[in-house]
């Protein structure tokens, strides 16, 4: 009989780059140590959820909460999931202007009704965007931050492909 996958399933929102950034970064960690895949929110749906065995959440946060885009992905994926992943690990990286608990708490809500567990602290990575210009400008990560999102990935997909969670 064959094991279930070990895929780690991230599902990411960006608008002007930084959380494209962290999720890529996390795709390479993931991508050494087993199987992953890259979503964009518009594009993950209840089928790709289903098949994960674990799931990275990683948004900006827009005025205190998830980007709408990330919001809209749970919105149209939350019944179809309700009572089909309990249990299945997750972890959540924010890119925020300052803040970034608002998003933070918002996701950690949403996965509550689908019982799933953390495994990792949250990941906030604050870019310290606080004037219109520099939020709406394309957002370069520092190194030090994507290490921490590679890690993030790296010891996920490993925690994934050994069965500790």
């Amino acid at each position: 009989m064959a094991a279930e996958p070990a895929m780690l399933l991230i599902i990411w929102h960006s608008r002007t780059g930084g959380a494209r950034a962290m999720a890529e970064a996390a795709l390479r960690g993931a991508a050494g140590e087993g199987d992953a895949r890259s979503l964009q929110a518009d594009e993950a749906t209840p089928d790709a959820l289903f098949t994960a065995r674990g799931y990275l959440f990683i948004c900006p946060e827009n005025l205190g909460t998830m980007s709408g885009a990330m919001k809209e992905f749970f919105d149209r994926c939350y019944y179809p999931m309700l009572g089909r992943i309990e249990g299945r690990p997750f972890a959540t990286a924010i890119a925020a202007g300052s803040d970034g608990t608002g998003a933070e708490r918002q996701i950690e809500r949403i996965v509550t009704g689908w019982r799933l567990r953390r495994i990792a602290e949250g990941l906030i990575v604050n870019l310290e965007a606080q004037t219109p210009e520099a939020i709406l400008a394309p957002k370069t990560v520092p190194p030090a931050a994507l290490q921490e999102c590679h890690d993030l990935g790296q010891s996920f997909a490993a925690g994934l492909a050994m069965g500790l969670f």
